[in-house]
């Protein structure tokens, strides 16, 4: 479906992330665990497209997440959640394109979920302010926040504390080994370092912060990670992103990323995608409203 409106269909991305680290500092008194990452927005994602309806039901057209059932899905619960906050009877259709791989880290079922809930405030006529999605958001997910409002983040507390951050271009070397381990049996591995000290943003502004609590938990026990970790490190210094099994490497350059994908192993799923200074998401909304 091309840009713009087609048949009452609007279009809309959902771009992907990356967590430039991740660090646990701490586990809280509801159960979950204080984090410090940097989110980092991409150029490349998904794309949602919505058809409002004047009333009915929420309907996925086509599966968005495979082996997801419709009433289960992300971007229906979205749609649902919003209504229901909302106290309307409003319906729509949402089809998704999907290419972020689900589990690897990258962000695709929140950035999707995001993408819905900014979309339908639009079109639904809410006009809700950006604070209020984002603390709707995150009842779906930590990760969601961070998709609403667009920018590169620091984010501290279970992700949801976000500070805008700039980020220099960069372009990344994306794997997908594949592997999809539930974020909750992770941090209920023995393994995982819970109580790491928390750090600043100058700490990372000085490029020493690149570690993920997660890496070595899934490096050692997911044979997959650790051969693209062993891959990777032939053309750069390898990195995990969020609790999924993606991972990266980082270049100052189109061209530096490309070579080094051409020295990869042709078997493993390998594509390049651009650091953004903040989301195409924006832009989309930004024209809904000329």
């Amino acid at each position: 479906m091309n840009q713009g409106v087609s048949e009452g269909w609007s279009t809309w991305p959902a771009p992907a992330k990356l967590n430039l680290f991740l660090r646990v500092v701490g586990r809280r008194a509801d159960g979950y665990h204080d984090l410090q990452t940097v989110f980092r927005i991409l150029d490349w994602g998904d794309t949602v497209h919505l058809r409002p309806g004047p009333a009915g039901t929420i309907r996925r057209i086509g599966p968005s997440a495979p082996g997801v059932a419709e009433a289960d899905d992300l971007v229906v619960r979205a749609a649902e959640l919003l209504r229901l906050s909302a106290n309307c009877s409003l319906s729509a259709d949402i089809r998704v394109e999907k290419r972020i791989p689900a589990g690897g880290g990258f962000g695709g079922g929140s950035s999707d979920a995001a993408t819905v809930l900014v979309g339908l405030n639009a079109l639904w006529g809410l006009r809700w302010p950006v604070e209020r999605l984002a603390a709707l958001g995150q009842r779906l997910g930590a990760d969601v926040p961070v998709f609403i409002h667009g920018h590169n983040a620091w984010a501290e507390g279970v992700g949801e504390r976000l500070t805008p951050i700039d980020l220099p271009p960069a372009w990344y070397l994306l794997v997908d080994p594949g592997v999809h381990v539930p974020t909750p049996e992770l941090f209920r591995a023995p393994d995982l370092t819970r109580d790491a000290a928390p750090v600043k943003i100058a700490d990372f502004a000085s490029g020493t912060l690149l570690d993920n609590a997660f890496e070595p938990v899934l490096r050692r026990r997911e044979p997959a990670v650790e051969a693209v970790f062993q891959a990777l490190a032939r053309v750069g210094s390898p990195r995990l992103t969020g609790s999924g099994g993606g991972c990266f490497v980082e270049f100052d350059s189109l061209h530096a990323a490309e070579r080094a994908r051409a020295e990869l192993p042709v078997e493993l799923r390998a594509w390049i995608a651009g650091g953004a200074a903040r989301s195409a998401l924006l832009d989309t909304l930004a024209a809904m409203k000329v």
